[in-house]
């Protein structure tokens, strides 16, 4: 693999450490670690204008948000909704916190992180009901927090990303709440996906086929809801009518083609539908703009598309 060098050079760090994939550690184990390579390749938490944490009502008790107001705070903000990865089984808004801020920051958006249910405790649906719910509560709530309820966008990175498109699908088909955009980041789109980047990444050091399979492992009861298009958003019936997308995935990432597939998708649908491969990155790489240049990168590049989407009309669910 011809890798970016930044990250070779943490690759061979893992090798030389002799690290353990996440399917191999116990749960507590796994989320652990992970929320410490999250917070070691975010690098140190950029400023914002304000945080703040509420519990919201969610369809099984309260769920957590984080609500992050962007240090240039003028006026009434567009807003995006953002959903955390972790194969709908590690994380919390602590994860998605050096995202939220630099998007923030540089899409000029009040960002509103959902603290959605984590499997396998809770199988699907119930992150994405939490989502939905969190989607909902921003748009009612925007003007209390200042923010624009006819200027909302989703978003979210690796399982976040399946996430973000699934509320898409929800708000199309319930009526609302109407949203200008999809931030898409790596995403999961298929459960029964058979493509050449979930064949060939299968390197223990990296997210690889196994990681894939153990998040689905975690998530699904059986393999029969592979085919809603909650979980797998790539097989709904139609595509039409959703919002305008961007989606971004790594050159060496199992989901790639998938993703790519999605953004394809879209646009045979009629969305506007943008779709950029980062070269020589893997799965991760988002979130990672503190050691790696090319997660800067992308997060500049999310934050340029939601500042379009959230000036022009674009399209709504």
């Amino acid at each position: 693999m011809d890798f970016d060098p930044q990250l070779q050079a943490l690759y061979d760090r893992r090798a030389a450490e002799g690290a353990r994939p996440l399917y191999e550690m116990t749960l507590a184990e796994a989320r652990a670690a992970d929320l410490a390579a999250v917070r070691a390749g975010a690098g140190t938490p950029e400023p914002v204008r304000e945080v703040f944490d509420e519990l919201i009502p969610g369809p099984a008790g309260a769920l957590p948000v984080r609500v992050y107001r962007p240090r240039a705070d003028r006026g009434s903000l567009p807003v995006l909704v953002y959903f955390f990865g972790g194969g709908w089984t590690l994380g919390s808004v602590e994860t998605s916190d050096a995202i939220c801020r630099g998007l923030a920051n540089a899409a000029g958006c009040l960002t509103v992180a959902v603290g959605y249910r984590l499997a396998p405790e809770n199988k699907f649906p119930a992150a994405v009901h939490d989502c939905f719910a969190g989607l909902r509560w921003a748009a009612d709530n925007a003007v209390r927090l200042g923010g624009d309820p006819a200027r909302i966008a989703v978003g979210g990175d690796s399982a976040g990303g399946n996430l973000a498109a699934a509320t898409t699908l929800m708000a199309r088909d319930t009526g609302g709440p109407a949203i200008r955009a999809q931030l898409l980041v790596y995403p999961n789109t298929d459960y029964f996906a058979d493509t050449p980047s979930r064949r060939e990444i299968t390197d223990p050091l990296l997210f690889n086929d196994k990681s894939v399979q153990w998040y689905w492992d975690n998530y699904l009861t059986s393999s029969q809801e592979g085919d809603d298009p909650l979980v797998s958003p790539l097989r709904a019936p139609s595509h039409a009518g959703l919002p305008r997308a961007l989606v971004i995935t790594a050159e060496y990432d199992p989901l790639r083609d998938e993703g790519e597939q999605y953004a394809r998708c879209l646009r045979d649908s009629g969305v506007e539908a943008e779709c950029t491969r980062y070269p020589g990155v893997t799965h991760g790489f988002f979130a990672m703009a503190g050691t790696l240049d090319a997660g800067g990168r992308a997060v500049q590049q999310a934050a340029a598309f939601l500042r379009t989407a959230f000036d022009g009309s674009g399209a709504t669910a």
